[in-house]
């Protein structure tokens, strides 16, 4: 078969065309490395040159999406390349441009944060638009960081008063409060991922002040019973090792004016063999709610290390038919 020319994706400048080849062309080699084709530069455009039409077809909608993000003011990254062209092989491709289409008004030491991948921006969007979220997937795929991005955000536009991060200290149990420290020192560890996403928001300075006043509280899980919170950004992480009644404790507390999200990987807990995921129950009991919104990532969402999302494919395959069946119908039915 001849080789076809594409000359379908049209480049404004030479900053545009080394933004989308990267330093030394890295990007280009993903793509090319990915692809059996070689992208050519001409005067005013691009042109994709391969034996396979369907190929040439995924590569300039690769390029066209990468170029999207750029004339958004997006910095590149090669996580970002990896995703795109992950995308590219299902139904997620039509959501491409439309997943960079709005920043959440906080900034990291990274830039402004956006939802990279089309699962994050149906997690942002059902955040502003639901007092209670559940983001559900694997690891990598920014449920944390996203989270913890909406409740800065929310903190700092005034529509809450405080921020409160919790998550299970599962090798901890109920003894926690038997050991030395106040209560952020106790969790500390357990809550790590928490600290580290905010203080790439935040000034050093102004969160330690803000945990310091309680405007952002650290909370162990079995210390939230009896409360009611009130105006609050609430962040469960790690909810696959929440128990049920945890879990339905924890829910029961919002109060008024507030809003939680609820992380978890339920193929990942760390209960005990006789202990049923919090997670997995409220997965079943609350859906269909109205108020209530399940969003599901896939590995097709992870923005780790391209590594990240092989691992992820491999315990899946690894994992019983059953339990992969739940999660597939799973992902279908909420896609």
């Amino acid at each position: 078969m001849e080789k076809q020319e594409l000359k379908g994706v049209p480049i404004q400048n030479n900053a545009e065309v080394q933004a989308l080849f990267g330093q030394s062309d890295a990007f280009l080699k993903i793509i090319e490395r990915d692809f059996n084709v070689r992208v050519v530069l001409k005067s005013d455009s691009i042109a994709v040159l391969g034996e396979n039409q369907k190929e040439v077809n995924r590569v300039v909608k690769v390029l066209e999406s990468l170029l999207h993000r750029i004339r958004k003011g997006e910095r590149i990254q090669a996580t970002d390349v990896s995703y795109v062209i992950r995308a590219s092989e299902t139904e997620e491709v039509s959501s491409l441009e439309q997943s960079t289409a709005e920043s959440i008004p906080v900034f990291s030491k990274r830039g402004v944060i956006r939802p990279k991948t089309a699962g994050q921006r149906r997690y942002v969007e059902a955040i502003k638009h639901n007092d209670l979220v559940f983001g559900i997937g694997p690891a990598g795929t920014g449920k944390t960081y996203l989270a913890m991005a909406m409740a800065v955000s929310a903190l700092k536009n005034g529509q809450v008063s405080r921020i409160i991060l919790t998550r299970p200290a599962v090798e901890a149990g109920e003894n926690l409060g038997f050991l030395p420290g106040d209560i952020a020192a106790k969790v500390h560890p357990y809550l790590r991922p928490l600290y580290d996403a905010l203080y790439d928001m935040m000034p050093p300075d102004t969160l330690d002040n803000y945990i310091e006043r309680n405007i952002i509280e650290v909370a162990p899980i079995a210390f939230m019973r009896g409360r009611t919170l009130n105006n609050s950004f609430v962040v469960l992480d790690e909810a696959q090792n929440a128990t049920v009644e945890q879990m339905k404790m924890f829910l029961t507390r919002l109060g008024f004016d507030s809003k939680a999200v609820i992380t978890g990987d339920i193929t990942q807990t760390d209960l005990p063999t006789h202990k049923v995921s919090g997670l997995a129950d409220a997965q079943e009991v609350l859906s269909g709610i109205k108020g209530i919104k399940f969003i599901y990532f896939s590995k097709v969402d992870v923005v780790r290390h391209e590594l990240v999302q092989r691992i992820i494919e491999a315990y899946e395959r690894s994992k019983p038919p059953n339990v992969k069946q739940v999660l597939v119908e799973t992902e279908k039915s909420e896609g």
